[in-house]
């Protein structure tokens, strides 16, 4: 790598950036930060740390956290071990099984939540307070500032929904009128009492914060895993949360490696878990915690392109971000895109490769992948090109001119032309081709007049069902289209994508008694409440009665 590249990467990474609107960015840390994310190196670490019943403690060991774009040890956070997780064992375990509140006792947590959020949504909507969590983000998983600032953007105006009386009316209860006088029949939302939050690496701040909070609007005490590359975002939050009056004791959060922290849960009894992630973890988690669990795992999403053909240049862009933003490291991405032939003579997968052209490292509009290497990426791509018909439709090559570790994948966008019926005709071939690659790949395939049972077909032999795209205004291809699949979080239009999670609508998968949701009311009461029925009799018994035995 030559002094010049290394010191076009250094800049990009330390200088002060450009925000939004061109305005020169803020590099103030705010006053209940630990970290720098403008200083973090090897120099100049950033320290990590556990919170349990309330202290914040270090452990025996650390990690050590490689920068994505330069290799360098840039934040060290705890290592916790086996024979260290006794005090967070401990404390789920003693969480009363009613909660830290629920609508018949200590409601006025329900009251100091919803101030919380309003003082956090505040305190998050400050310029230097925003920037500081985005570029905390870019640090740590390496994407262009938009992806970044969207971030503590949807965080914000998600805590604002949930200001002051909306965390109380989480918990409406309702009644229905009884069989004799006295007697009414009350249904209440209880929680579970010691839970769990586990998440992933690609979006440090948002789900973790929204799945911690909601976890907590229901009465339950969370102890808190984000993957510990990441971790130290989520940690940030946490003490801003407590900078705006949210106790100290209402949240655990502990840095450790899958297998600690299967045995904490294990050990500790946990009520419910809500785990975004792989799902051959979610699997495991079900078993190991007898069911005691809500899932948003893994996503091989899809967008079927109908047989009109309009907007082409909105769909190529709209395409191009769902597959290749973030170099498609989402739950969400796209990746899997079925034409009608009339979009392929168009010319759709042309405007693709246009656009993918266009992504460069400089603005991070493509970037390291973080959990496939470069060569497993290039295995992956070619078994693909090796099924039958299969060709390179763009892309293909590693990323070069860098200092990315070998650790992590480097490559662009890519994608590989499959024949449906090749896919349909092989189960070997189907599970290829429905591999998720966590990176910048997609398989493009299309179909024909009369051939629309055939992609149904293919769409619901697929294992995971979380979002979709039907991009067509044809209203009879739509409801053929929706009424015969179930994917969680689908769009349905001309404008169809399937990455976006804003906070106003539900985001989750489908088709499972376990699948998760977030942001919603209902998502909320779904993954972190349960019904209880509450029956008041309170009389009179009526003066004429006799006992009868029956």
């Amino acid at each position: 790598l030559s002094s010049v590249t290394r010191k076009m990467v250094f800049f990009r990474v330390c200088r002060p950036a450009v925000a939004l609107g061109g305005r020169a960015m803020s590099t103030k840390v705010p006053s209940w930060a630990t970290v720098n994310p403008w200083e973090m190196s090897a120099a100049t670490p950033a320290i990590g740390k556990n919170l349990c019943g309330g202290k914040w403690i270090e452990s025996l060991k650390q990690h050590s956290v490689v920068d994505p774009l330069n290799g360098e040890a840039f934040v060290l956070v705890p290592d916790t071990a086996l024979d260290e997780i006794d005090p967070f064992i401990e404390r789920m375990a003693k969480c009363p099984r009613t909660g830290l509140h629920n609508p018949l006792r200590n409601v006025n947590r329900y009251n100091m939540l919803g101030d919380v959020m309003a003082r956090g949504a505040n305190e998050l909507g400050k310029p230097e307070v925003n920037e500081f969590f985005a570029k905390l983000i870019q640090r740590l998983v390496p994407k262009s500032w938009a992806q970044c600032v969207g971030e503590p953007t949807i965080t914000r105006k998600w805590m604002e929904n949930y200001s002051c009386d909306q965390v109380r009316y989480l918990a409406r209860s309702f009644g229905i009128p009884g069989d004799h006088e006295g007697q009414t029949s009350t249904g209440v939302r209880m929680p579970f009492g010691g839970v769990s939050v586990i998440t992933p690496f690609n979006f440090p701040l948002e789900i973790c914060a929204l799945q911690t909070c909601s976890a907590l609007f229901m009465g339950n005490q969370p102890t808190v895993k984000v993957d510990w590359k990441v971790a130290i975002c989520m940690e940030q939050f946490l003490r801003m949360l407590h900078h705006v009056g949210l106790p100290p004791t209402d949240v655990d959060y502990i840095y450790c490696d899958g297998p600690v922290f299967n045995e904490l849960l294990v050990q500790g009894n946990c009520r419910m878990t809500l785990f975004t992630g792989s799902q051959a973890i979610a699997e495991k988690l079900t078993v190991d915690l007898r069911g005691r669990v809500k899932l948003e795992d893994a996503g091989f999403d899809w967008k079927v392109l109908g047989p009109d053909v309009k907007e082409m240049e909105y769909v190529a862009w709209q395409a191009d971000q769902d597959a290749y933003a973030f170099s498609g490291q989402k739950c969400s991405a796209q990746s899997m895109l079925i034409a009608h032939q009339n979009w392929m003579d168009a010319g759709i997968v042309r405007k693709l490769a246009e656009r993918a052209g266009k992504r460069s490292l400089e603005d991070l509009t493509v970037g390291p992948v973080l959990t496939w290497s470069t060569e497993r990426i290039k295995g992956h791509l070619n078994a693909c090109l090796a099924i039958p018909g299969a060709e390179l439709a763009f892309g293909g090559s590693a990323l070069s001119g860098h200092s990315i570790p070998s650790c992590y994948g480097a490559f662009e966008p890519t994608a590989v032309n499959i024949p449906l019926r090749s896919m349909l005709d092989d189960p070997q071939v189907f599970r290829l081709a429905t591999t998720e690659l966590f990176g910048p790949f997609q398989v493009i395939t299309s179909f024909g007049e009369g051939e629309l049972p055939l992609v149904l077909e293919l769409l619901n032999r697929m294992e995971n069902h979380l979002t979709a795209g039907i991009v067509s205004n044809d209203q009879h291809f739509l409801n053929t289209m929706l009424s015969n699949t179930i994917n969680g979080t689908i769009y349905a239009g001309i404008r169809a994508k399937t990455t976006a999670a804003p906070q106003q609508h539900w985001f989750g998968p489908s088709g499972d008694p376990r699948s998760a949701g977030i942001h919603t009311p209902e998502a909320i009461k779904l993954c972190w409440s349960s019904h209880r029925e509450i029956i008041y009799d309170y009389g009179p018994v009526p003066a004429a009665w006799q006992p009868k035995t029956s």
